[in-house]
């Protein structure tokens, strides 16, 4: 069943004048004039990641999953009726991350410009992402940290890599897209290293819904990169029951302790965003289930009323999306139980 959250966000932007659409834009800062909306769809696409981003009759592609999603992009796209991709943008050259945007590049008639950390690698999903773009005229562009450009009334900003290194997960593309008073922060597979250098950096990294790195491992979003963003939510794009134990607990435990609201793709399914600049309200395609069944006991057949996570000291409601891993859990029958054993309530449920 579809669920619909509304939240109210902050007073609308003080209006200025808003820059020409497209083409990258290297220096000026300035607000925007939002009428229409930003739609950011977070595709499931199991233990990978895609986000299909519309706004104002134009499109934008950051990943596109694994190549077996080939089949889903294609269908996303034409069941939405997006016949020209205008901006692509490949994080980083790896199968989950570059695999399926041949598929989306087979259903589409028209490309505009296509980004990525590197113009060139050795990975076979990589290379046959690029033969597809050659065939629409398209090179890859490399773009500068601080480079921008504009996606209808909304402007995306690459914030990394701030420096390439020989891990290619820190060297993914960071962008944050802005519209509004509202923002997205897309991060790629960039871990803990990548997040120092653009703190190190000065980066404005603020935004109100974080794409978590790296499928949610435990070297992803410390806690000093999270307090920087302060998302209203964090998505977290893996698959259920995947071989890696992402989303891992730490790193679940920190996203709870900053009281943001935690969707999942393994949990929610594909996750949709919409937002006029001033308000923002999340669908998602599907309810999302906990580990365990509400209120199933773990012993003798007596419902439990909270569940702890060993390594954070919280205590959750048995429906919050933030629950740990079963080998991390215990069992509570009663509040004075929990705060007996010196758990502290969840930020995010508030039980």
């Amino acid at each position: 069943m579809k669920k619909r959250i509304l939240s109210l966000l902050l007073a609308l932007l003080s209006l200025f004048s808003l820059a020409a659409c497209g083409g990258l834009l290297e220096g000026e800062d300035q607000a925007d004039t939002v009428s229409g909306q930003l739609e950011v769809h977070f595709l499931d696409v199991g233990q990978a990641d895609s986000a299909l981003l519309l706004c104002d009759g134009e499109s934008l592609l950051i990943d596109g999953g694994n190549s077996e999603d080939s089949s889903l992009l294609y269908s996303y796209l034409r069941n939405r009726g997006v016949k020209r991709l205008d901006y692509i943008i490949a994080t980083h050259p790896h199968e989950d991350h570059v695999g399926g945007i041949a598929g989306a590049l087979s259903y589409v008639r028209e490309v505009g410009t296509a980004y990525s950390p590197v113009a060139e690698d050795e990975n076979y999903f990589f290379k046959r992402m690029t033969s597809k773009l050659r065939e629409f005229g398209v090179g890859l562009t490399v773009p500068a940290v601080g480079d921008s450009f504009r996606l209808g009334g909304a402007k995306v900003t690459f914030l990394g890599p701030v420096e390439l290194t020989d891990d290619v997960n820190q060297n993914s593309l960071v962008c944050r897209v802005d519209y509004g008073e509202v923002s997205f922060l897309f991060t790629g597979d960039a871990e803990k290293p990548a997040e120092k250098m653009m703190l190190d950096a000065g980066e404005n990294l603020s935004a109100t819904v974080l794409k978590v790195g790296h499928h949610g491992s435990s070297n992803s979003t410390c806690y000093e990169f999270l307090r920087a963003v302060n998302p209203l939510y964090s998505v977290i794009s893996c698959e259920r029951n995947n071989d890696y134990g992402h989303p891992d607990d730490r790193l679940l435990s920190r996203l709870n302790d900053a009281g943001t609201n935690i969707l999942r793709t393994d949990r929610n399914g594909h996750i949709v965003f919409t937002t006029d600049g001033s308000l923002l309200s999340v669908e998602t395609e599907k309810e999302a289930s906990s580990a365990v069944s509400a209120g199933e006991a773990e012993e003798g057949g007596e419902p439990y009323m909270y569940v702890g996570n060993v390594s954070s000291k919280k205590y959750h409601r048995p429906d919050c999306s933030g629950l740990p891993l079963e080998k991390n859990r215990v069992y509570f029958y009663s509040l004075e139980e929990a705060i007996g054993a010196r758990f502290t309530p969840c930020g995010l449920c508030k039980p």
